[in-house]
């Protein structure tokens, strides 16, 4: 069966490396935006960390991370060059969401009333958001539209949630929940799973080509967050920051599986292995 047959283009690496542009000789970090990742509600501050670590190693300019205040010494720790802010209220991310190009919202998030205030703020804030996680679940409590430019990145469960149906039902026609969720929402749409799935309202879906079952462990999710962020932050328009990001990301997962194999493979792991997926074009 032809590529044709399909109701969606396949892409691959050597797509998403074609999408990236060589950056300048004269290139600061203010050409490649900041992000601003909300989430790591109390005891779950790692899920953050690596959305942040991500956005970093997938080039944005600048990172910013709002959590608890429990968790900033660890994330300062573990990655100095984010900026890591503690957030009790809404209050707090003001400054910070006015200086965002992109927020990425919900790793780690938890559900509850400091969770849904922060999404709020997210929500009316007018940027541009990658949703996913707890922030996913929060929205398919109260169904709504997403800021113009946002992209949520779904797993099948979470897809079900929104769309109100089973995930047996999501499974059944990937194709067609990834389209609606695109149209609900009004946004770009990333079902993950094997065979990820993006689509956007008047888009062609991809069906991203990568990906091994060592990616089936905690924080594969936070991670991508993290890479279509910074896409997003880069100029990328949202559907080609969603589908390069999620074909960098399978990329990474099999670069290291190759190295060292499937088992144990670490969203860690995968966060070292991006740089090597980009293109290495020198600036000119």
């Amino acid at each position: 069966m032809t590529a044709a047959a399909h109701p969606f283009d396949i892409v691959t690496l050597a797509d998403a490396q074609a999408h990236i542009p060589q950056r300048p000789r004269d290139a600061h970090k203010g050409l490649f935006g900041h992000v601003l990742c909300i989430g790591g509600g109390t005891g779950m501050g790692g899920a953050l960390a690596l959305c942040a670590e991500s956005a970093l190693r997938a080039g944005a300019g600048r990172v910013s991370a709002a959590t608890r205040a429990e968790h900033v010494a660890v994330l300062l720790a573990r990655r100095p060059e984010c900026m890591a802010h503690a957030v009790e209220s809404p209050a707090d991310i003001a400054e910070l969401i006015a200086s965002a190009d992109v927020i990425a919202i919900g790793p780690g998030l938890g559900r509850d009333a400091w969770a849904q205030s922060l999404l709020d703020a997210a929500l009316s804030s007018g940027r541009p958001l990658v949703v996913d996680a707890d922030a996913l679940t929060l929205i398919a409590r109260v169904p709504r539209s997403l800021p113009a430019g946002s992209i949520v990145t779904p797993h099948p469960g979470e897809a079900a949630r929104l769309l109100g149906i089973t995930t047996d039902a999501v499974q059944a026609d990937r194709s067609g929940s990834a389209q609606a969720l695109a149209e609900r929402y009004g946004c770009v749409a990333v079902l993950k799973g094997n065979g990820t799935l993006v689509a956007a309202s008047g888009e062609r879906a991809r069906f991203v080509v990568g990906g091994n079952p060592g990616m089936a462990s905690a924080g594969m999710g936070d991670t991508l967050t993290g890479i279509v962020a910074a896409l997003r932050a880069q100029r990328h328009e949202a559907f080609a920051a969603a589908w390069i990001g999620a074909v960098l990301h399978a990329a990474a997962g099999d670069a290291v599986a190759a190295r060292q194999g499937e088992h144990g493979l670490l969203a860690s792991d995968l966060i070292n292995a991006l740089p090597s997926v980009f293109p290495r074009r020198m600036a000119g």
